[in-house]
Formats: C-alpha cells, sequence, structure tokens
C-alpha cells in the first residue's frame, strides 16, 4: 500500500494483476470508477494489450483479438490510499505488480516496449515442427505428412509426406494443413 495520501506530481502506469479472463472486466470496472467522478482527476488512462491473431481453422482464416499479457491490466494514474484501495478492492484483483505490496510503476521506456502497433496480424497455427498434419487442399489432398519446417515469412509449411513409395518434402500453404491432432 502506498504512502499515506501523497499524490505524485504526475501520473504514471502501474500494472494490475487479475485472475485470468477478468482483465477486461476489470479494465472496465476501473473506467466506471474513473466516470463516477470521485477518483476521475487521478485515472487518466485503462488499457488492456492486445493484439489480432490469424486462426487457421477448418481451412479458412479466422482474425482473433487476444491478450498479450494475460491476467494484466495498465493503468495510468497518481498513486494515493484512495486509487489503490478503489482499483485493490476489485472483483477480479489481485494486486499491483511490485515489491512487497507496494506498487511499482513503470518507466516510460518499458511502456514503450509494451505499447503495440496494430500491424499485420500474425498467424497463429493449430501445428509445430514434428507434428503430423493432413492435407485439406490442393493438388496434395488426402495426404498426410510430417512438419518440416514453417515459413510465416510465406505463409506455408515444408511437409515430409509418402509419396511414390518415398518420402518427399513439399511446400504447402498455411491453408491447405490441418493437425491431426486438432481434427481440424
Amino acid at each position: 500500500m502506498p504512502d499515506g495520501d501523497r499524490i505524485s506530481e504526475d501520473a504514471k502506469w502501474y500494472v494490475v494483476h487479475t485472475y485470468a479472463g477478468y482483465e477486461k472486466k476489470v479494465a472496465d470496472n476501473i473506467e466506471k470508477i474513473k466516470e463516477a467522478g470521485a477518483l476521475s482527476d487521478k485515472i487518466q488512462e485503462v488499457r488492456v494489450l492486445t493484439t489480432t491473431v490469424v486462426e487457421i481453422k477448418n481451412s479458412k482464416e479466422v482474425e482473433v483479438e487476444r491478450n498479450l499479457f494475460p491476467s494484466y491490466v495498465f493503468v495510468k494514474m497518481e498513486m494515493s490510499t484512495d486509487t489503490w484501495h478503489g482499483i485493490q478492492n476489485l472483483r477480479g484483483v489481485i494486486s499491483f505488480v511490485g515489491v512487497e505490496s507496494k506498487p511499482r510503476p513503470l518507466t516510460d521506456a518499458e511502456m514503450r516496449r509494451f505499447e503495440v502497433v496494430k500491424a499485420e496480424p500474425r498467424v497463429e497455427l493449430s501445428f509445430g515442427t514434428g507434428d503430423i498434419v493432413a492435407v485439406v487442399g490442393g493438388a496434395l489432398e488426402g495426404y498426410e505428412g510430417v512438419v518440416e519446417s514453417i515459413s510465416h515469412e510465406k505463409g506455408s509449411a515444408k511437409v515430409l509426406v509418402n509419396m511414390f513409395g518415398r518420402k518427399t518434402s513439399v511446400e504447402i500453404g498455411f491453408k491447405d494443413l490441418a493437425s491431426i491432432a486438432d481434427g481440424n
């Protein structure tokens, strides 16, 4: 807990540790506290840092929003006894990140590293190197093979398939592959 009611001159970024899956709810509740007026001058901004990933399901690309830091909410605020208690007592909050119950603010450099620039969504695959996959599209549909390597730049994987009585390495696009373990 912070010392007394001393308020820092400038708001700083703090990290709130939450139960898994409570990030959005905690962020929404902090916003409600802010809007209620009592702490509106002390809480400036609340963020759940996310990124967009592309999942391949049933040979289709689906964009999904994912938390970059599961179980964490970032709050820019002036630390005081009121703000500490107001946030610490919310349902889903475990604690502020810090040492010995004393919240530690992030430096500006740390926060800049955490901030996400919305760029090309990254592809998230249900298979990796060494996994067995089924070819579900293209000229080799119906074949199965072992993933030798993955190229996110090309959007494809090299797969070792049994063709013409021997193992052959072929490059196949992500959309045409499905993990056998997933049942995709």
